[in-house]
């Protein structure tokens, strides 16, 4: 079989070129023991040659687990051809991958993308001079808008068809001197076709190389004085001696091969990241943007989508035709209430907020396509960073808000374990897709015409997870200072519709999905624990087994502004899945219109008891499927635990202090919200501005045994 390899830094557009070689012949998976998505396709032009769209990464070191994966498929699976994607716009961090893929031996065809962007920004490559220096063959593409392609899949099937050797980027002489010396003595135990690969990586005392290959004692004795005679001459470590070398390379093949007709001029870009990026202008103009997305996701356009779906689709169509055809099928009354009452009146009281949920994926959908939302992660980089949080931890949150089963998933890529661990804690704090349905029936029902509610709640998952940072860092478990963040912005262009379109059906069609498995089971079980007493016989929701369940633990829930048992079970329910909050209130209430359903909220519940219930949802312990994640992504049962204990007490304490507050605002001033309301107040005040930060500490003890030894 043959394979191409598509490899390529992120951002580089790699994607949009891997859809554009294989058109709609693609496999869509995880690779095998890592939660790294793996993407498989058929090149159009040849059926029978296999594209497999490699992790996007910077480099071959071992440090994420998409590098990981990368460099053990090129150097293991040793695919036919590497088609490496170049952003022409950044083509020196750029070519720093393309000499490493050089260094492994496989035949490698340059795909140099965004020429269009480039020519826009002032700059030429010349691309004959360019593939002289390096030997490989370098093709000038725009993926985007198709320029060139055909000429590189032209390309492609020309190096397949005959073997090309190209020589490998040689170096500082007593570099190269030194890796000739350590290739003899490892020629015979590595591949042949990557022996200059492992010599470089025995010199960069790459950990998982020397424990992969196993040397003798003789072997290994010869080329550490190798590496520590290079590293007295060129008095630098191994791994910087490397890494000055590619870049010095880097540099005199950018000297001869680009043009660059705007060495002192700005370009639009630079210009609207200066607004932007702003250390004054950022954060404002990201709560006006993410204003602007849930006032269009909530309030006006998905509100009058959801409106006719709750109403009209779900309010009349479909129960009066469930009601009439299953009364001409002379069907049991219990039969009819679990149809119409309980699973059309749960299910469509969430597939009703689907086009909410899809006006809100097209907005973010948006803003990703356009290269905003790189713009937020360095933001909320140094805004983290003044609260000893990674920006790293930004990544998993942002990808939270579709859902927090990836977003945990992607906390593989934080390399230290106590930050990793913290994130994996504080990333279901934001609203995913499931809790966006809570937020809409709240906002829609006690709210209406308020545009401050839905963004509140995005900004109080914020909040959340920037009090917790502050807090958490300052304990044992997670002391320590965060890692640097390093992320590339690309320039700022048009959002293509066709992947923006696409991120919002794959993300509606799973929403829907999940409304068909889950949602349906657990409106049938709702439904028959309304319905049914202890002894199984059929009653009234007043003596059903789900009201007296609610109310043993009501009483909990009383300082929060929703103590009864409507609330109680909808709030367990959502443990399930977030959705199921909105389905169980619907049939606890009797089902129904949605009109009666909002009214009888109204009159159960205070305004600011509804939105202390969204609170206490939005951050508390997430479904079981993010639990699950987080079990796996922690191996223990004790993190787990921790986590869920913090993430639930932390939603009860921040819940009961907006509910009671309230009532203090209100002048319903009782000894009970006063006392409630300095006990939290009391507990922040500590957490954040009292306890004795643990670093502290550490760096006091140190301090004092630096001291005693002097």
């Amino acid at each position: 079989m043959t394979v191409i390899a598509l490899a390529g830094n992120p951002n580089s557009g790699k994607t949009t070129l891997f859809n554009r070689l294989t058109g709609s012949n693609q496999y869509v998976g995880n690779w095998p023991g890592v939660t790294v998505e793996r993407k498989e396709g058929k090149l159009k032009s040849d059926k029978a040659v296999t594209v497999q769209d490699l992790p996007g990464i910077y480099s071959l070191s071992p440090y994420t687990a998409e590098e990981v994966v990368t460099r053990k498929y090129l150097l293991d699976e040793s695919p036919n051809l590497i088609v490496d994607t170049v952003d022409a716009t950044n083509i020196e961090r750029n070519l720093y991958l393309t000499l490493q893929l050089m260094e492994t031996g496989v035949p490698l065809v340059l795909a140099l993308n965004m020429i269009d962007v480039l020519k826009k920004n002032g700059r030429k490559i010349n691309i004959k001079k360019l593939s002289y220096m390096l030997s490989v063959p370098v093709v000038g593409i725009s993926a985007l808008k198709k320029t060139n392609v055909d000429k590189l899949e032209n390309e492609i099937e020309q190096s397949l068809s005959k073997a090309r050797d190209y020589p490998i980027p040689e170096y500082d002489e007593r570099l190269e001197t030194a890796l000739e010396m350590i290739s003899n003595d490892i020629q015979g135990l590595v591949p042949a076709q990557s022996l200059r690969w492992y010599a470089i990586k025995f010199f960069e005392r790459d950990e998982r190389v020397w424990d992969e290959i196993k040397l003798d004692a003789t072997r290994k004795e010869d080329i550490e004085q190798v590496i520590e005679t290079a590293e007295k001459l060129f008095e630098d470590n191994s791994d910087s001696i490397v890494v000055n070398a590619r870049y010095e390379y880097i540099a005199r093949i950018v000297d001869m091969c680009v043009i660059d007709e705007k060495d002192f001029t700005m370009s639009i870009s630079d210009r609207v990241d200066e607004i932007v990026t702003n250390r004054w202008l950022a954060l404002p103009i990201f709560v006006g943007v993410m204003w602007v997305v849930y006032y269009l996701s909530i309030q006006t356009i998905g509100t009058m989508g959801t409106d006719w779906v709750n109403d009209v689709l779900f309010g009349e169509w479909i129960p009066n035709f469930a009601d009439n055809l299953l009364k001409s099928w002379n069907v049991a009354p219990w039969m009819n209430g679990l149809v119409v009452d309980g699973i059309i009146a749960g299910i469509g009281s969430v597939l009703g907020f689907v086009p909410q949920i899809m006006m809100l994926f097209l907005c973010l959908g948006i803003l990703e396509d356009c290269g905003y939302m790189a713009r937020i992660a360095f933001v909320m980089d140094r805004i983290f960073h003044r609260f000893n949080l990674s920006g790293k931890s930004f990544i998993p949150m942002l990808i939270s808000t579709g859902c927090g089963v990836p977003g945990i998933m992607s906390t593989r890529t934080i390399e230290n374990d106590k930050d990793r661990r913290m994130t994996i804690m504080l990333t279901t704090f934001m609203p995913c897709s499931a809790k966006l349905v809570v937020i809409a029936m709240i906002a829609g029902t006690f709210f209406r015409g308020q545009s401050w509610v839905a963004p509140s709640a995005y900004f109080l998952g914020m909040l959340a997870v920037v009090f917790s940072g502050i807090f958490l860092k300052k304990t044992r478990l997670f002391a320590g200072p965060p890692l640097p963040f390093v992320m590339e912005l690309p320039a700022y262009h048009f959002p293509k519709p066709s992947n923006v379109l696409r991120q919002v059906e794959s993300r509606a069609k799973s929403f829907i999905q999940k409304a068909g498995t889950i949602i349906f089971a657990s409106c049938v079980l709702i439904w028959f624990l309304m319905n049914f007493n202890f002894k199984l016989q059929m009653t009234d929701e007043n003596q059903s087994m789900l009201r007296y369940m609610g109310e043993f633990v009501a009483p909990v829930f009383a300082p929060l502004g929703f103590g009864d048992w409507h609330a109680t079970v909808a709030v367990i329910a959502g443990l399930i899945a977030k959705e199921n909050c909105v389905g169980t209130l619907r049939i606890s209430f009797g089902g129904g219109s949605t009109a009666s359903f909002a009214q009888a909220l109204q009159n159960t519940y205070s305004s600011m008891g509804a939105y202390a219930f969204l609170a206490f949802n939005l951050l508390c312990a997430p479904c079981f499927a993010a639990i699950g994640t987080m079990y796996k992504e922690y191996g223990d049962i004790k993190w787990t635990l921790y986590a869920l204990g913090y993430q639930t007490g932390l939603a009860y304490l921040a819940s009961m202090l907006i509910y009671q507050l309230s009532q203090i605002a209100q002048l319903h001033i009782t000894s009970e919200s006063v006392v409630l309301s300095l006990f939290v107040l009391a507990l922040i005040v500590y957490g954040l501005f009292i306890k004795k930060d643990e670093n502290e500490k550490l760096y006091s003890v140190e301090k004092m045994a630096v001291g005693g030894k002097l």
